[in-house]
């Protein structure tokens, strides 16, 4: 017996900008009834272009073995969600072949799988039906699944007026607990709250850990290095790089810090977020005498700063931070204004916003930085991967020897001894 659970030869699936290519049967049946009123509203001049076409997905193939955790990891459309879609036969691919060697839970997205109409006590067991499960296994599966899911109260509520949370909640419950042999589950998990995020991982790490084959699409890479022993990078709907997880995500995080250095300096940055009212423009290092430093060293005074420019006006309440990830993205501390009580009421069109950090506490390594910034508690400006943070070794405690330590912080200590006997 085969011990292959997911396999993938040459997979491809081609869409046509304003419409599918490569139907399932619900998508033709609805192409083809819209299909009149489509030619209503657009009389084209000539036959599609080949750039009217794109491919989603293009030559992928791989293997996930029984009871193996995989992290599928990219950019916003490089094809990931299309992956799990043809897994799912959602979608038909346009070449090649993907099959799944047991029963598969699924969450794609907020609802999927769900009746809006049922009661999610009734959509329980159509999902266990749907599954193949009797009704006594779903029985005996309820209370854990309301349980888990923290909607009780509600378990005898039509579903469509759940909350996109509650939706999540009980969708994850339910694909997770009817003991599905294969999990694939999307980035849907960020709609839920972080306490019930973490609660989805540790389940999720649960059934890899009884030998459950589990395939989770996420941009969190924390989650991914957390559950999965092997990560695969898609771009652009192909394979760019498919091994063990660590390596996979310092590759995929490699390439999106250089990607944001072509974007050029901070000021001249496209993909960010915010309304604009203002917006940081550039950040540097410097030690307290305003001297302009290439690294942070640890244990040493110094200072951030942020210059930034608004919209043309003054602006008042003002709240800035920036976090501090390591080399797999996780994030490691925050410096905000607001932790210190030192939001600004009022700041000019023009200037710079100062942090200063009294003993650097960071171990030596490569660093980086996001940046975030609220007026009036609307966010005004986000950049992502905004800086490199480089941080040198130093004398932290003051000892006149190298630091010999392991971890990602040092805080400040001392030993004594005390004599118990009288």
């Amino acid at each position: 017996m085969s011990d292959i659970a997911i396999r993938t030869q040459n997979l491809g699936k081609l869409y046509r900008t304003g419409q599918y290519i490569g139907y399932s049967l619900r998508e033709g049946l609805t192409s083809a009834f819209a299909a009149p009123f489509r030619r209503l509203r657009h009389r084209p001049a000539a036959a599609p272009a080949e750039d009217d076409y794109i491919w989603a997905l293009k030559d992928v193939s791989f293997e996930v073995k029984q009871g193996e955790a995989v992290g599928i990891i990219g950019r916003n459309g490089a094809g990931k969600t299309t992956l799990l879609r043809v897994l799912t036969r959602i979608t038909e691919p346009t070449e090649g072949y993907a099959e799944i060697c047991g029963r598969v839970g699924s969450l794609l997205e907020v609802g999927t799988g769900f009746h809006g109409e049922l009661t999610g006590r009734e959509n329980i067991y159509l999902n266990g039906a749907v599954l193949g499960m009797k009704k006594k296994e779903i029985d005996s599966k309820f209370d854990e699944i309301v349980a888990f899911s923290e909607v009780e109260r509600f378990i005898d509520t039509p579903v469509k007026r759940f909350s996109s949370g509650m939706q999540v909640r009980l969708a994850f419950a339910v694909a997770a607990h009817l003991e599905p042999e294969i999990l694939l589950v999307d980035e849907v998990l960020a709609v839920g709250d972080a306490a019930f995020q973490k609660k989805c991982l540790g389940k999720m790490g649960d059934a890899a850990g009884v030998g459950r084959t589990v395939l989770l699409v996420s941009h969190r890479m924390e989650a991914i290095m957390g559950l999965c022993s092997r990560a695969i990078w898609l771009d652009s709907g192909s394979i760019v790089s498919d091994g063990p997880a660590d390596k996979v995500v310092r590759e995929y995080l490699s390439e999106v810090s250089r990607q944001a250095e072509l974007q050029g300096t901070l000021a001249e940055r496209t993909d960010r977020l915010g309304n604009g009212r203002l917006r940081i423009t550039g950040f540097r290092m410097q030690d307290r005498n305003g001297n302009p430093l290439d690294s942070a060293i640890v244990g040493d005074a110094m200072e951030f700063v942020l210059p930034y420019v608004t919209a043309g006006e003054p602006v008042r309440n003002v709240s800035v931070w920036f976090w501090v990830r390591d080399s797999y993205g996780r994030y490691l501390t925050c410096f905000w204004s607001r932790l210190t009580g030192d939001d600004f009421e009022h700041l000019p069109p023009e200037g710079e916003l100062v942090c200063s950090v009294p003993h650097f506490p960071l171990m030596p390594g490569i660093y980086s930085i996001d940046i975030s910034v609220t007026v009036n508690g609307i966010r005004a400006d986000k950049i992502e991967k905004a800086a490199k943070l480089e941080v040198a070794s130093g004398d932290f405690f003051g000892t006149g020897r190298p630091l010999d330590s392991s971890g990602d912080f040092l805080c400040e200590h001392s030993w004594r001894f005390e004599d118990t006997h009288d």
